[in-house]
């Protein structure tokens, strides 16, 4: 019967939407009356309430909806959704700037003359306004009022010029910063999450291990990686669209002629393109520059470009009038003021240590207050403009609720599809396919595909994408990223204001077209560029590192960085090395060599033994390199064998897990049959059939198996084994040689450090005889942990502590507390005087041999990757691999 209330659940969701019903009532609206009947329905006929429901109730679906409620609402972690009033207010206000019609006049007047460049200048105006304002109706509406009469004035073809103008508004949803990329990457960091605990249960069935390595574990997204994510891939698609543009214009010339500018190309014209480009782009580098820089988060970005909506508005609104850039100015030159001082002073208000960050922090106040002046000044114009600034919060208001109920309604939903079942038919259904992850994801693309002819996109983000995301990030065989499927799937959702005949950007261009232009036209321009999208979609598909990339290389160079030691980062980071180990290992020995030769008779012995034991085991590590390297061969030789046979025999064994799952159930249900009268003897009869035949059917599929499949596993498991003891050996062999290398070096970096407590410790004296043992006694312990915190005093503070020691107690042994002074201050002599040769013998040759360690066998030590190195790490991360073999 829950089989019969999930097509329910469809047919009222479908009917809902067909017939017109605001979204964010018809998807709340189906699961409530889907769950009701179910409920109402297994209360009168079975005496349960939950009988119709494949997993929980009623009452367990309504707990879901308080658990989605409560984690858009009131969860601090997720924080993605504060992004989108910000962004979609920006977007406003840049509508109600109208900085549509100042971008559309330059550039076709600076690519006009060009042949197809009236086609050219909508698509980089369409580029420029989704990096802004983000709005496709808007967009659509003011290229189709401003773009389209000059286009066909000039006999450009009016299914080219109809075509461009759609697709070209369309580009705000994968140009970031795009609100579909924020929900999906709130969608896609919940399915994530649900990936990555089926992965490790995977991995759990399959090794019998409970803790997976990390660099098997699904790769998550926030809206920040979305967003750099996409940037290339939004690139690409206007690329493929001038190029479309400008074959059509040599090939068809009569379809986009050129058209002559009739005034001067001088000083005025130079200014007025200016005029009308800088202030957006302004806008973008502020907006993205700051995420891709790694200064803001999204939430911060989205801040920063709602101010700048506010400031350009409050110039562009009033525009001829006096004054009228006077507030974006000065608000201009207070952030260029806050721009010189951070970069002359470090200014953390809890940590002022010298006068001139007190002088940095005071004109940072006085910078910022100028800031806010030129802000609310802009405000306040923008509000005297026919009520601009209320208008425009009232539709941020309206939109933002729209797509908040929209959210709570597609959980409510989904938590009904999932209580009838349905997320098992959807994994059962895609799993079973032949393929693995490639067919899943293409029958998954044109799913999509299909519904973006019926639906918006956002009810495809909230509806289609939580049910099938896990399964797509769970699968090992491709290893995905969450960031390349949010940016595949967010291209496809693209296709859907183009697609009829439901497309929201033909209905904009129909809107406003005239009546020479025939809605065929429309359709007719559109295919081409829906063509041209899918072309992106499957270059990107083939090419993951367009996504990959740019997130990976901002995470890998921002300020919070992670260390190299981190264990993601290892298996690129031994690739990048090994190749460093091949080509400089000539090199690297020559400078191990060179420092062996170095008299280091003046170290203590302890230094003396751990400098040579670490060159000793410095010129192993080439050897330890082939260890790995063979493991690895014979991994990869064996994957060839293993993997066909790895496939066919997971296969088999999913079917059987299906078959186990449909016995439980049909064994539930005969258990519950005793307490349900309308159960024949017939019924029970036959579920116990059923069952026979699924055990005949478990015990068939076992036979299946091939007789080598657990001594073939048993192999190329213990060839894992020997692989990962490998790497691990090699990983603590170069940490335990390259770590004394560089405790000496800081020991004796830290010479005058240890020179300059000796004063400190010789007043211990006069202050036992000047305060009195306990005064003595705590100014020697916060002492002591000053000592402490210098390499190479370990001696010294020993004998500090012991000092302190003896003043404790209520007969504090202050004789006793001076010898021990004498001794700490004798023993700092004595460690600075091998310091002071240490210094001009060993150090020099130390700092050779760390530079050329630095990169290789000490890499992991390092506080944080290269520039080099991390660029290099970023584009191997950027590669999806097939880790299937190892679950």
């Amino acid at each position: 019967m829950e089989l019969f209330f999930l097509a329910l659940l469809v047919c009222l969701m479908i009917g809902a939407l067909v017939s017109g019903f605001p979204v964010a009532f018809a998807l709340p609206g189906s699961a409530i009356i889907a769950i009701s009947l179910a409920a109402l329905c297994g209360w009168m006929f079975a005496g349960d309430t939950g009988a119709y429901f494949a997993d929980g109730g009623p009452v367990q679906w309504l707990t879901a909806g308080v658990t989605n409620f409560r984690s858009i609402y009131w969860e601090v972690e997720r924080d993605t959704l504060i992004a989108i009033p910000l962004f979609i207010f920006m977007g406003i206000m840049l509508q109600r700037s109208r900085i549509a019609e100042d971008l559309l006049v330059a550039m076709a007047q600076l690519f006009g003359p060009v042949p197809g460049g009236l086609g050219i200048s909508v698509v980089l105006v369409g580029a420029l306004l989704a990096a802004t304002t983000g709005i496709v109706g808007a967009t659509v509406v003011a290229m189709g009022m401003i773009s389209l009469p000059a286009m066909l004035r000039n006999n450009y073809s009016k299914s080219l010029a109809t075509g461009t103008i759609c697709a070209s508004g369309t580009l705000g949803q994968i140009i970031p910063p795009s609100i579909v990329l924020i929900i999906l990457a709130d969608q896609l960091s919940s399915a994530a999450d649900q990936a990555s605990t089926m992965r490790a249960a995977a991995y759990r069935a399959a090794t019998g291990e409970f803790s997976m390595p990390s660099h098997l574990d699904v790769v998550s997204a926030s809206a920040g990686d979305m967003f750099m994510g996409a940037i290339i891939p939004g690139l690409l698609l206007v690329a493929l669209y001038i190029l479309y543009i400008l074959a059509n214009a040599i090939f068809r010339p009569k379809s986009a002629p050129p058209v002559p500018y009739d005034g001067e190309y001088d000083r005025s014209f130079l200014a007025n393109v200016l005029k009308a480009l800088i202030p957006p782009l302004a806008l973008i580098i502020a907006v993205l520059g700051s995420i891709l820089s790694g200064v803001a988060t999204v939430n911060q970005a989205g801040a920063i470009g709602a101010v700048g909506a506010i400031l350009m508005g409050g110039y562009r609104i009033h525009k001829g009038e006096k004054h009228v850039y006077t507030p974006s100015m000065i608000a201009l030159g207070a952030v260029i003021g806050l721009g010189i001082v951070l970069s002359i002073w470090d200014i953390n208000i809890k940590n002022i240590e010298t006068t001139g960050q007190t002088v940095g922090i005071i004109l940072a106040f006085i910078l910022v207050s100028i800031l806010v002046v030129g802000i609310a000044w802009s405000i306040i114009r923008v509000h005297r403009a026919e009520d601009t600034m209320h208008a425009v919060m009232i539709e941020t208001v309206k939109t933002t609720s729209m797509v908040f109920v929209i959210l709570l309604g597609a959980a409510m939903l989904t938590a009904a599809f999932r209580a009838f079942g349905g997320e098992e038919l959807v994994r059962h259904a895609l799993t079973s396919l032949p393929g693995g992850f490639w067919t899943q994801f293409f029958v998954v693309m044109l799913v999509i595909f299909i519904l973006g002819f019926f639906l918006d996109f956002i009810e495809i983000a909230v509806v289609v994408v939580p049910l099938v995301a896990p399964i797509l990030l769970a699968a090992p065989d491709a290893n995905i990223t969450a960031v390349w499927l949010g940016v595949m799937i967010g291209l496809n959702m693209q296709t859907s204001f183009l697609t009829p005949p439901f497309g929201f950007a033909l209905f904009y261009l129909r809107g406003v077209a005239s009546k020479a232009v025939k809605t065929v036209d429309i359709y007719k321009g559109v295919i081409p560029f829906i063509g041209l999208q899918l072309l992106a979609l499957t270059i990107v598909g083939f090419m993951p590192f367009l996504v990959n990339y740019l997130p990976n290389k901002t995470f890998l160079t921002s300020e919070n960085s992670p260390p190299p030691i981190n264990p993601k980062l290892q298996q690129c980071l031994e690739e990048e090395v090994f190749r460093t180990y091949g080509r400089d290992e000539d090199k690297i020995l020559s400078a191990i060599e060179a420092m062996q030769r170095i008299d280091v008779s003046m170290l203590p012995d302890q230094y003396q033994q751990s400098l040579t034991d670490s060159l000793r085991q410095a010129t192993q590590t080439f050897e330890k390199v082939r260890v790995v390297q063979s493991a690895e061969l014979a991994i990869t030789e064996a994957a060839d064998l293993y993997r066909p046979l790895h496939s066919n025999v997971r296969n088999i064994e999913r079917l059987k897990a299906r078959h186990v799952v449909e016995i439980e159930e049909l064994t539930s249900f005969i258990d519950d049959a005793r307490y349900n009268d309308s159960t024949t003897e017939e019924d029970i009869r036959d579920a116990e059939k059923e069952i026979v035949l699924l055990e005949a059917e478990i015990a068939r599929l076992d036979g299946t198996i091939p007789a080598t499949w657990d001594e073939t596993k048993a192999t190329y498991q213990a060839l894992e084994q020997t692989l990962k003891t490998s790497r691990f050996g090699y990983r603590n062999h170069v940490d335990n040689t390259y770590t004394p290398i560089q405790e000496l070096i800081s020991v004796i970096r830290a010479k005058d450090k240890l020179a300059a407590l000796r004063p400190g410790i010789e007043s211990i004296e006069g202050r036992i005889k000047n305060d009195g043992a306990n005064e003595a006694m705590e100014w020697v312990k916060s002492f002591e942990d000053k000592v402490a915190n210098v390499p190479g005093s370990y001696d010294v503070a020993r004998l500090v502590t012991k000092a302190r020691r003896s003043l404790r107690g209520d007969s504090p042994n202050t004789v006793e507390a001076v010898l021990y002074m004498n001794q700490a201050v004798a023993q700092l002599i004595q460690e600075l005087a091998w310091l002071e040769q240490a210094t001009e013998a060993v150090l020099p040759e130390l700092l050779v041999l760390d530079a050329a360690l630095a990169d290789n066998i000490g890499v992991r030590q390092q506080p944080k990757l290269g520039e080099s190195l991390a660029l290099s790490i970023a584009s191997c991360l950027s590669h999806h691999r097939d880790v299937s073999l190892s679950f």
